[in-house]
């Protein structure tokens, strides 16, 4: 695992911004060019060591925040790259350039992964015809939304949330399993917010807690296979949730509750990804990886 910048050590208080950060309201999703600061995701910063060479990985979410260091890093280690996004083809160019920079094979597919069964197997599929194999799923994409009260959720977010953020991932690793060799991997985002729930955040919290749950099921039947599964639980990472789904309140002081009062870049979060891919990682399972900045998980 490396997240390679200067050789020196440097205090990670303030390696990155901290708050308070400007009001900066956006729709969903998101785009990350008009965040301030814009989000680092190892452009300048991470180098490759072929851990991951001549390996296939397929990203949902891939065009913005945690998913495009993540391509990012595969990329720079060696991978071809097949991303997933929502809508935000400005975003996705800009991993898809990252990718073909680092000299690697990309493929964008621009679907919607909710209540979508199909859409997510033909992901799976646009790897094998296009790259002939599958060794790693990063399952990421997610929606969240806050909101003051229980009372002001609407019936539809509720399912709109668990369809995208767990569903899904049942979908893709369901999918994947079928080609995923042995040594491969799947790879799950899940969050804090499974461990340390915000009321604002109720439907994506519990869905969070599901990820981590089924990430614990799924390395118990994967491994039959030879093939590894463990979830990430990042804290307060500055992507393009952010701005579109927090009040300007808390996107001001976003990060400043971690013991490094600030929050994560997705750059950050890139080489644990990495780590878990890779051979390195070869007595890994069934494993939830904290990048929480401090925040406790219970």
């Amino acid at each position: 695992m490396t997240q390679s910048s200067a050789n020196s050590f440097t205090d990670p208080r303030n390696r990155y911004p901290r708050p308070e950060f400007d009001i900066q309201p956006q729709k969903l999703p998101g785009q990350e060019s008009k965040m301030t600061p814009t989000p680092d995701h190892g452009e300048s910063s991470y180098q490759g060591h072929d851990r991951l060479a001549g390996k296939v990985a397929l990203i949902t979410g891939g065009d913005s925040g945690i998913g495009m260091a993540v391509a990012l890093a595969y990329a720079r280690e060696g991978a071809n790259i097949v991303f997933t996004y929502l809508s935000e083809a400005e975003d996705a160019h800009e991993t898809e350039r990252l990718v073909r920079e680092a000299g690697r094979e990309v493929i964008s597919i621009k679907m919607e992964q909710s209540n979508n069964r199909a859409a997510c197997d033909r992901a799976v599929e646009v790897c094998i015809e296009e790259f002939g194999r599958l060794d790693i799923l990063v399952n990421n994409a997610a929606f969240q939304q806050t909101y003051e009260s229980l009372q002001d959720i609407p019936d539809d977010e509720i399912s709109y949330a668990f369809q995208t953020n767990i569903e899904a991932f049942f979908h893709f690793s369901r999918a994947a399993l079928k080609h995923i060799p042995p040594g491969g991997s799947i790879i799950n985002t899940t969050s804090n917010q499974a461990f340390e729930p915000s009321s604002n955040l109720a439907p994506y919290a519990a869905t969070k807690a599901a990820i981590a749950n089924f990430t614990l099921s799924l390395a118990s039947e994967a491994i039959n296979q030879g093939v590894r599964a463990n979830g990430v639980a990042p804290g307060p990472v500055w992507t393009p949730l952010i701005p579109t789904t927090m009040p300007d309140k808390k996107v001001k002081n976003f990060g400043a509750n971690t013991l490094f009062g600030r929050p994560a870049q997705p750059a950050e979060l890139a080489p644990v990804y990495v780590f878990l891919a890779s051979a390195e990682a070869s007595y890994v399972t069934g494993e939830i990886y904290g990048v929480t900045g401090g925040r406790i998980q219970m």
